[in-house]
């Protein structure tokens, strides 16, 4: 649904209203452009009134895109209610992220504290691959699997290949489909909650035995 920005000054009919979410809120004149709120302005609205993954995957867009800039995001200064939201969408923002669906991805993982780096460069020793999501401290492969990037055999063996050599270099790989990361965050969740287990499970095997 689109949404539109209007300030609390200004009157709107409730018949004008229908098939869109108005956000009543102060807009300053030098905040709009050719009548719409400037990209800056839409990134720091955004960010302080949705939620984090939608939040997050339009500023990295706005990043990506080149309207706005790593430099402009960090020289705001954020204050009154919701500071900490945008605070938060802004520190994580990135330019590398592909699309959306990766960027909500990196969303939950950031809220389930796995930080991970988009499109990361990883040396695998016979080839680099780009992850869609990398951990490099815990060695984790995080893919969003998106059904239009395997409509050919090529990019489904390729796709392959690249899991398989993360795997035997010891690395983990989590898949995630377009409708899981969407749809069903709970699960999503889940799964990042049960590896933290794990590797925690593991860490602590590993200290025991080194003490013993």
């Amino acid at each position: 649904m689109p949404e539109i920005a209007v300030n609390p000054r200004r009157g709107i009919a409730a018949s004008r209203r229908e098939g869109v979410r108005v956000r009543w809120m102060t807009v300053a004149v030098d905040d709009v452009a050719s009548g719409v709120t400037t990209p800056l302005k839409t990134v720091l609205d955004c960010a302080r009134h949705l939620p984090f993954d939608e939040a997050l995957a339009i500023a990295d867009s706005a990043l990506r895109s080149g309207m706005v800039t790593r430099d402009e995001l960090d020289a705001v200064g954020v204050r009154g209610a919701g500071a900490a939201a945008v605070r938060r969408v802004l520190r994580h923002a990135d330019a590398r992220a592909a699309n959306p669906f990766e960027s909500v991805l990196r969303a939950l993982c950031i809220e389930m504290g796995v930080e991970v780096e988009p499109q990361a460069e990883v040396d695998l020793g016979t080839g680099t691959v780009h992850p869609d999501l990398a951990c490099r401290s815990c060695s984790l492969a995080i893919e969003a699997d998106s059904w239009t990037h395997h409509t050919s055999r090529a990019a489904h063996r390729r796709d392959c290949a690249r899991y398989n050599l993360l795997v035997v270099r010891g690395w983990r790989v989590l898949r995630f489909t377009w409708e899981q990361v969407m749809h069903e965050q709970a699960y999503v969740r889940w799964v990042l909650a049960q590896l933290g287990e794990h590797v925690g499970q593991e860490e602590e095997g590993d200290r025991l035995a080194r003490s013993a």
